[in-house]
C-alpha cells in the first residue's frame, strides 16, 4: 500500500544511531537513566508507562547501563512530518510493505510524526521493500 500521498511530510529519513528497546516493570523507572536520557535533548527518547509495564526507546549512548546497550539492536526510520491529524491510514501503509518482507517493528507516535524502529540487521530489507512500494527517502 503506497503512501496515502507524495506530500513531502510523507517522505522518510533513516535515523543516524542504534536504538534501544526496553521493557520495565510499571514501578521500576530509574531516575540515573531518566536524568542520562533527558540530558540530551538532542536524542530521541520516549518513555510510556501503563498499569502493566513501562517501555522506554531512545538512541544508545556509551552512558547508558548494560541492559540498555543489551536491547540497541534498532534502526529508526522517521516520517518526515509533521502531518495533519486528518490524514488516515499513514502508519498502515508505512507498515503494510514491511509486513510482507517480514521486517518486525516497535512504532512510537508524536503529536507531529510517527517513528518506526526496525532491527538493524533487516535495515536494508525494510528501506527496499518501503522503495518498492513507493515511499521516497530523504538523504
Amino acid at each position: 500500500m503506497p503512501p496515502p500521498s507524495d506530500h513531502p511530510s510523507l517522505h522518510l529519513i533513516v535515523l543516524p544511531n542504534d536504538f534501544f528497546v526496553v521493557q520495565l516493570k510499571h514501578n521500576e523507572i530509574d531516575a540515573d537513566v531518566l536524568t542520562n536520557l533527558t540530558s540530551q535533548p538532542e536524542r530521541f527518547f520516549s518513555l510510556t508507562r501503563t498499569a502493566e509495564e513501562v517501555s522506554v526507546v531512545g538512541e544508545i549512548n556509551k552512558d547508558l547501563p548494560q541492559k540498555y546497550h543489551e536491547n540497541s539492536g534498532w534502526r529508526c526510520v522517521r516520517i518526515a512530518g509533521p502531518m495533519e491529524f486528518n490524514l488516515t491510514g499513514v502508519l498502515a501503509s508505512f507498515t503494510l510493505p514491511l509486513q510482507e518482507a517480514q521486517v518486525p517493528v516497535f512504532a512510537v507516535s508524536t503529536w507531529n510524526t510517527d517513528y518506526v524502529l526496525v532491527p538493524k540487521d533487516k535495515l536494508a530489507i525494510a528501506v527496499g521493500a518501503l522503495k518498492e512500494d513507493s515511499w521516497k527517502f530523504i538523504s
